[in-house]
């Protein structure tokens, strides 16, 4: 006799425990002398005299229309969050990558935040505590400290919200703050480390405390200097004949893919209906329209950073296409040409039908591949001070428990 959906599921959660239990395992002896924080700030980071990190990019040598990094190949960037310690940033870094900040122990920000994926994951729906998956992709965490809003959906204004939204999710980390200060404070090594992070604070570790460092690591994590940087900059050998015909097509009026996602960014920040399809199966997601209770938003989504876009497939928001090939293609295969039929959307004026030939859609991916740079990378800990595992999904078995997932809640839908 066949299994039901949700035996089946149940079945999958088994095998989801079994997978990353070994991350659960405290580890033995652990040397505090281990644990000592950075005193230099990261690469492209100047150390102040008050103890603080302000970014540094030639970027900030360009003007831009508004201030808002808008415009052509030399544009400056918005204004990016910074002014963090060195020691807050690298406490941020354990605690991003620590599990000790799920509910269970399982998880860690790390887990939904690869860097070896983009700080994305690498599913079409991240799988959050007890194998729940959750209803989008997980967004990349690169260039974070230039961005005003945050998530698919735009429904944090601030890093604050950012962070706070995933760490009690209960289908995300599933933690409560109860349990998050009594762990951390618990933990002798955390104190030490964050008393030497917040020298002027009580001896008790506060959330306003974990937010701070765990954005100011996520504002570290700073990617500009691509091979398209570099051409930006003056290095007109940095990109290849395909790629500089791809930029332009790119740019030009008939693509109109840097509308929205402008230099030098790559996201104008802004909500935009695209019409993009769901997986099969899958009901339709409406998006910033619950944001902002606004009919006329069905179905838009934040246009993302196309920076490291090759590091963070599957693409959109539901991870509906595997590659940057399908992605780009999407684009001219008419407007509106995947909108459910029944359903009104106000698509973004700038989705229309270019009719790109098949070598324009080639060297439109040519040129995305040049907006790839990790040379930034932070180092991911071999050691976290709960004695948790740092990294918890490092291989694909949640990719493939996602999937499965999917699978089996379309079968019940249908």
């Amino acid at each position: 006799m066949k299994l039901s959906g949700i035996q089946n599921l149940a079945k999958l959660a088994v095998v989801f425990t079994l997978l990353i239990c070994s991350g659960q395992i405290q580890a033995d002896g652990i040397d505090a002398k281990e644990f000592v924080l950075a005193s230099n700030c990261p690469p492209s980071f100047e150390k102040m005299p008050n103890n603080t990190c302000e970014l540094r990019t030639v970027y900030q040598f360009y003007d831009s229309l508004g201030g808002h990094g808008i415009g052509g190949l030399q544009t400056s960037l918005p204004t990016e969050r910074d002014g963090f310690s060195p020691e807050q940033i690298d406490l941020g870094r354990y605690l991003f990558f620590d599990p000790l900040l799920s509910g269970d122990g399982t998880l860690s920000c790390a887990s939904c935040h690869q860097p070896d994926k983009g700080f994305a994951d690498g599913q079409a729906l991240s799988v959050g505590i007890d194998g729940a998956l959750a209803a989008r992709s997980a967004p990349t965490l690169w260039n974070v400290a230039f961005l005003k809003s945050f998530f698919w959906d735009a429904r944090a204004s601030t890093l604050e919200e950012q962070v706070v939204g995933p760490l009690y999710s209960p289908i995300e980390m599933g933690n409560n703050p109860v349990k998050l200060l009594s762990d951390l404070n618990s933990n002798e090594l955390y104190t030490q480390l964050f008393n030497g992070a917040f020298p002027n604070s009580s001896e008790t570790i506060t959330l306003k405390e974990i937010y701070t460092a765990i954005i100011a690591f996520q504002t570290s994590l700073i990617s500009l200097n691509s091979r398209y940087d570099q051409y930006a900059h003056g290095n007109h050998k940095a990109l290849s004949p395909k790629e500089l015909k791809g930029m332009n097509i790119y740019r030009s009026f008939v693509a109109r893919c840097s509308e929205c996602h402008t230099p030098p960014l790559f996201t104008n920040q802004q909500i935009a209906v695209i019409g993009t399809p769901e997986p099969i199966g899958m009901s339709l997601d409406i998006g910033a329209e619950k944001t902002h209770n606004a009919a006329k938003l069905k179905g838009g989504f934040k246009v993302p950073t196309l920076r490291n876009i090759e590091k963070t497939a599957p693409y959109m928001h539901s991870g509906r296409f595997e590659t940057l090939r399908e992605s780009v293609e999407f684009y001219t295969k008419g407007r509106g040409h995947a909108v459910p039929e029944g359903v009104a959307m106000q698509l973004h004026w700038h989705i229309w039908e270019p009719n790109l030939t098949e070598d324009e859609l080639d060297r439109i991916v040519d040129f995305l591949l040049t907006l790839t740079d990790e040379k930034f990378m932070p180092v991911t800990p071999n050691n976290v001070p709960s004695g948790l595992t740092p990294l918890n999904n490092p291989k694909d078995h949640s990719t493939e428990l996602s999937h499965s997932i999917i699978k089996l809640k379309q079968e019940e839908r249908s």
